[in-house]
């Protein structure tokens, strides 16, 4: 069974990879100490009209996730649905609240089922500015998904789905915050509702400091206006939604 230390190895040597085919190699590894068959990292996207939209790293039948590609299901999937809708993971047999039913999820997870694919569990990967992601461990039919693997699928899906993009994107590891403090105090301020001379009293600035500070900001952004500014800025995590509704 999967052990905290062979958690901790795991988010050790996924840093380390070089490419998709090692990746997959350490999910492969995991899949063997949860005792399950399949595992599927992937961004919530329909690969066959965008293949670059997104990343995925799978081992799934090729039957199986040509049939999935063939109906655009990386955007309607139950699981995927679901995963929208939790932070922690969580086991398939219990996602129908989470998911809400559509006529259709019974026959995709029969289909799931006619190829092999039992019960699982999916860890929720969401990072703004991207689509949604997940990790996923699928069982063969009969064999339960249990609370051990779930526990040790939590420790290990975040750095697993972080190496993926990471391999994609390399250049990914190279942006940091794009705001000064001082744009970023603004910038909260101003998305609160706060006109710019009440901005620059409650940061003992002049108004025309908070307007370069402002304009400084939208440049770093190439946003036009203040709006797509907060918008550009919550996607790439500059800003959180925390940061604005909190008085």
């Amino acid at each position: 069974m999967p052990t905290m230390d062979a958690a901790h190895a795991f988010a050790l040597d996924v840093t380390r990879v070089k490419d998709a085919a090692g990746l997959a190699d350490l999910l492969e590894e995991a899949c063997a100490r949860m005792g399950c068959s399949w595992f599927a990292l992937s961004h919530h996207v329909d690969f066959l009209a965008a293949p670059d939209r997104g990343v995925r790293v799978h081992n799934y039948p090729e039957d199986w996730a040509r049939w999935f590609d063939e109906r655009g299901l990386g955007l309607t999937d139950p699981v995927h649905r679901a995963s929208h809708r939790s932070l922690e993971g969580f086991f398939w047999r219990n996602m129908k609240p989470l998911a809400g039913e559509r006529p259709e999820d019974e026959l995709i997870l029969s289909e799931a089922q006619r190829h092999g694919i039992g019960d699982g569990l999916t860890i929720p990967a969401h990072i703004p500015g991207e689509a949604h992601g997940s990790v996923s461990f699928a069982w063969t039919p009969g064999i339960a998904a249990n609370d051990r693997a779930l526990l040790f699928a939590r420790m290990i899906g975040g750095p697993a789905f972080e190496a993926a993009r990471l391999l994609a994107n390399p250049e990914l590891a190279q942006v940091g915050p794009r705001l000064t403090d001082r744009q970023r105090e603004c910038l909260i301020l101003s998305a609160k509702g706060n006109s710019t001379p009440k901005v620059g009293r409650i940061l003992d600035l002049s108004p025309d400091t908070v307007r370069e500070h402002l304009r400084n900001a939208r440049q770093r952004y190439e946003a036009n206006g203040g709006i797509t500014l907060t918008v550009r800025a919550l996607y790439a995590g500059d800003l959180s939604f925390e940061d604005i509704a909190r008085r």
